[in-house]
């Protein structure tokens, strides 16, 4: 039986490699099945049930291709173990990416594997929860992976410019020298991950960009993951302004602990309000996470609580 396949709308290339080189080893899945490749078309020649299972796999390799800048022969490997749904998916205690010490970063609970699990399911992610729950560290670490799988183009890291009890036009040097310390706890999750003379050229060449909220107004954000870290200092406007910079091939996280509040008015905060409002969309997730998903010292857990006590019976008042 012959059949053959016609590529529309995308260079072969992408699909076969250089050299040919994934198509290659995409066919060593079907030893009894002869591929030729002309331009856009593929022939096979071999047994119907080749040709109908090379089809389905094949069209998976072509979807996932516009889920991700290349392909590589990864890709090919892992839609024949059983992910096909095109995205790398991470679980249980699986490494999401080794760190600049080669220690292994993988999610340390139940809750960072649900952010995990939801990163490769859905566009757009909200995490909230209290500090030293590892929100913001799980989403640069999906982030890394994602830039060094050629998933995305770029990483955009950014923050609301609100002060906790301090006034930024108070601080010595020009504006970036003023926002870089409050912008610290980014570079160091980054720096975790990333050598440090590589994370120097990525930033000067834009691949990651570490930025106030306020310079992504008027962007369109694509083909990147791109985190708004310390949420619950944004009003709802704001937040708006930055859901819809969504590009069609982006990812978003949203990361923010509604405890820690720094505007004047805590009213003003929309995170909760705006996570309320798009409950329930298809492809937009909320992970919650608790106090029992605290990672830092024993000790943080603790502190949390009893501020929380001291909250609670302030509000009770």
């Amino acid at each position: 039986m012959k059949k053959t396949i016609q590529l529309e709308a995308i260079d072969p290339i992408e699909i076969y490699g250089v050299g040919n080189k994934i198509l290659s080893e995409f066919c060593t899945y079907f030893p009894h099945l002869k591929v030729v490749a002309r331009g856009n078309e593929l022939i096979l020649e071999g047994r119907e049930s080749d040709i109908s299972e090379f089809n389905i796999r094949f069209a998976e390799l072509v979807e996932r291709r516009h889920h991700k800048m290349n392909l590589t022969v990864y890709d090919v490997e892992d839609i024949f173990s059983g992910n096909s749904n095109g995205h790398f998916v991470l679980t249980g205690d699986a490494v999401i990416v080794h760190g600049t010490d080669g220690k292994p970063i993988r999610a340390r609970n139940k809750t960072q594997q649900e952010l995990v699990k939801a990163y490769f399911d859905h566009d757009l992610i909200f995490a909230i929860g209290p500090a030293g729950t590892g929100k913001t560290y799980m989403a640069i670490a999906l982030a890394v992976r994602a830039l060094k799988n050629r998933e995305i183009k770029r990483i955009i890291l950014t923050r609301p410019a609100v002060e906790a009890g301090e006034r930024l036009g108070f601080l010595p040097g020009d504006l970036k020298e003023k926002l870089d310390p409050y912008l610290q706890p980014l570079y160091d999750a980054l720096s975790d991950m990333i050598p440090s003379r590589k994370l120097q050229e990525f930033m000067a060449d834009g691949t990651i960009q570490i930025a106030p909220l306020a310079y992504m107004r008027g962007r369109t954000l694509d083909r990147a993951c791109v985190i708004l870290d310390e949420a619950q200092n944004t009003n709802l406007g704001q937040l708006k302004m930055f859901l819809t910079r969504m590009g069609p091939s982006a990812k978003f996280i949203v990361t923010g602990d509604a405890t820690q509040i720094d505007l004047p008015r805590r009213e003003d905060s929309g995170l909760l309000t705006g996570i309320r409002l798009l409950d329930g969309i298809k492809g937009i997730a909320t992970i919650r996470f608790t106090n029992e998903d605290i990672v830092r010292h024993p000790l943080v857990t603790k502190i949390v609580k009893a501020f929380d006590r001291k909250d609670s019976s302030l509000r009770s008042e």
